[in-house]
């Protein structure tokens, strides 16, 4: 019976019975394995009780997650308990080996959680990064999808750092990441302000980032739930009255120097002209940094390989 039961696909084994199928694997030694185990259980999942299985060159371990019978790995050596434990939650959170493992989803460069829940889909949290919406996915997964289970500060078992996180309208929003717990207690007030900070530019065109769209009429309600106002280094964002004049006037000599050579609309080379009494050495280099970072305050676009605006 060498191989029945097991299905080959294209890419995988198969260990099928009566049309249910018990895994996936990626060598037949293993969905050989699989079925043995299987088989001495009488196909009754609840009768495999241990993970790790001595065999010819070391061990296999497996385990069984949602009525599914994994593969976590072959060893040379006998894995710890702790080690099982981390593929498992790995497991759990990436079963089909996807890019980004279970309701996570890209959107241009955007991040989300989303689920299916009585037959309605749910939006979780938009995220600018990989990392905090992994982090997130993982909370909910160990939590039922409970997003009032979260605390105000939160250990990401993945990174090794302690998150502030903020729940709002059932969406989840991570403020910052540290490296220890103290380090998260004391900036705690630091990272709402920084929140409230970026959504404020990103209303006003300062900056971009479009996980917050959502929140950019709510900074009233949000500084009442934080008890703070909204404010920046440079200036008191609350008494701004034209954000951009203020970002201009608070520029580097040589970020005002370039913005203010450049035309409402320019080449790199016509700019470099009008700039060059100011001419030394990498000067080509000066003057793309310059034009970067006056991107990144959203002063200057580019409009193609070589062609840029004033916004």
């Amino acid at each position: 019976m060498s191989e029945k039961y097991i299905r080959k696909n294209k890419n995988n084994f198969t260990v099928i019975k009566n049309s249910r199928t018990y895994g996936k694997y990626d060598s037949l030694d293993v969905a050989v394995f699989a079925r043995g185990l299987l088989v001495s259980s009488d196909w009754q999942l609840d009768n495999i009780h241990d993970e790790i299985f001595e065999i010819d060159d070391g061990y296999i371990v497996f385990k069984v997650i949602d009525d599914k019978l994994f593969c976590l790995g072959q060893f040379s050596e006998k894995p710890t308990f702790d080690a099982i434990s981390k593929l498992t939650r790995k497991k759990i959170r990436n079963p089909n080996n996807s890019k980004y493992g279970l309701n996570i989803s890209r959107l241009f460069d955007n991040y989300i959680i989303k689920k299916q829940i009585a037959g309605d889909e749910y939006i979780f949290g938009v995220f600018d990064n990989l990392e905090d919406a992994t982090f997130s996915r993982n909370f909910l997964l160990e939590h039922d999808w409970d997003v009032n289970a979260f605390g105000e500060i939160e250990f990401c078992d993945e990174t090794d750092t302690y998150k502030i996180v903020e729940v709002f309208d059932d969406r989840i929003y991570i403020l910052a990441s540290y490296e220890t717990l103290a380090e998260a207690e004391k900036n705690l007030e630091n990272a709402k302000s920084e929140f409230l900070n970026k959504i404020f530019k990103h209303k006003n065109g300062l900056a971009n980032y479009p996980h917050l769209d959502i929140l950019t009429d709510r900074i009233d309600e949000l500084e009442n739930d934080f008890q703070l106002k909204t404010q920046d280094d440079f200036w008191n964002i609350g008494d701004v009255e034209n954000p951009l004049e203020d970002i201009i006037f608070n520029l580097t000599p040589w970020q005002k120097i370039t913005y203010d050579n450049a035309g409402d609309e320019f080449t790199f080379q016509q700019l470099k002209v009008k700039l060059k009494r100011y001419e030394s050495k990498n000067f080509d280099k000066k003057i793309q940094r310059y034009l970067d970072e006056l991107q990144e305050l959203n002063l200057i676009e580019k409009l193609d390989d070589d062609v840029y605006r004033k916004v």
